[in-house]
């Protein structure tokens, strides 16, 4: 995102209280229901042991599980699954080029105070990073050792969002960084704390249309944002965006090929098997195919551009 809010939303004095209820704009038909929310992502990476590093000590991920050739991540404190990493060694030069599929990985910090702590640890580790004030969040940017986006961030309370109309107002102003590491105050980064979550994820897609007619009109979510060229911002239960969309790889990117480093599949916990049920007839209905898992229940459906999302039942 970069564009700053007054380029984006003009006068501020015609800004409103996001209250809840008053912003977003709903699908035409199946809407996802309350409480619905990321859940784990699954990542291919070309080397294990480098990446693992990585989620660890730069981020602060702990181990959950290990097998042959992966590692399942969590934060600490927690049996949630929230990262899972997959190697697929691979020859030759890496393809820099941009990709459709993975912008970045959001994991959410239950507080500022957490995410103060987090860049005091990335400061000390020499760890260079971008950041935002997202009007709705405060983030950092990094990648990992195959380029893959991450941000670390934090929300602000709700009773400080504010809405254009139907429109939440998101930007991407400079962060103030040390009033961020102040709110850490002296306490040392122990790794990702109890109550992380995946916030949100952010693909690169071919078309915004198309993409809003997958992840709204069949999928369910809200429209949030949509006044960013090239954008649209997608969330449920009021959150200002579990999903974002994006046309900035450009017109000529194309899929990560399959041996290459890339999101092989994210997951969206809703809080019944009705509700996977609903989701799956209203995408079948739009005329995407899925398919179901018989050992957990789960639906899985790929976007237009290949992208696998898994729709499981949070109870399970």
């Amino acid at each position: 995102m970069g564009a700053r809010v007054d380029e984006l939303f003009g006068d501020a004095s015609r800004n409103l209280p996001a209250t809840p209820g008053s912003y977003g704009i709903h699908p035409p038909a199946f809407r996802l229901p309350v409480s619905t929310h990321i859940g784990g992502v699954t990542l291919q990476v070309s080397n294990l042991a480098r990446s693992r590093r990585f989620y660890e000590e730069t981020l602060g991920f702990s181990a959950l599980r290990e097998g042959a050739g992966e590692v399942t991540l969590g934060a600490h404190g927690s049996a949630s699954p929230l990262v899972t990493l997959i190697e697929r060694r691979t020859s030759g030069a890496p393809d820099n080029r941009k990709k459709l599929g993975l912008f970045h990985v959001a994991i959410l910090l239950p507080s500022r105070a957490d995410l103060g702590q987090f860049l005091r640890h990335l400061q000390g580790r020499g760890v260079r990073v971008a950041a935002g004030d997202h009007r709705v969040s405060e983030a950092l940017y990094l990648q990992d050792p195959d380029d893959l986006g991450k941000e670390v961030y934090a929300d602000r309370p709700l009773d400080s969002w504010l809405r254009r109309g139907r429109e939440l107002v998101m930007g991407t102003d400079p962060l103030d960084m040390r009033s961020l590491v102040e709110a850490g105050g002296d306490t040392t980064w122990n790794g990702m704390p109890a109550g992380t979550k995946i916030g949100h994820v952010h693909l690169h897609v071919g078309d915004i249309d198309t993409a809003g007619r997958f992840y709204s009109d069949a999928l369910g979510f809200d429209r949030m944002v949509w006044s960013y060229p090239g954008a649209l911002f997608l969330g449920a239960d009021g959150y200002h965006h579990h999903l974002g969309t994006n046309t900035w790889a450009g017109p000529y990117a194309r899929p990560a090929a399959e041996h290459e480093p890339q999101l092989l599949e994210w997951t969206l916990l809703m809080p019944t098997d009705t509700d996977v049920r609903a989701a799956e007839i209203s995408l079948s209905t739009a005329g995407f195919t899925s398919e179901t898992s018989t050992g957990d229940g789960s639906v899985v459906v790929r976007d237009p551009w290949g992208t696998a999302l898994r729709l499981l039942a949070a109870t399970r």
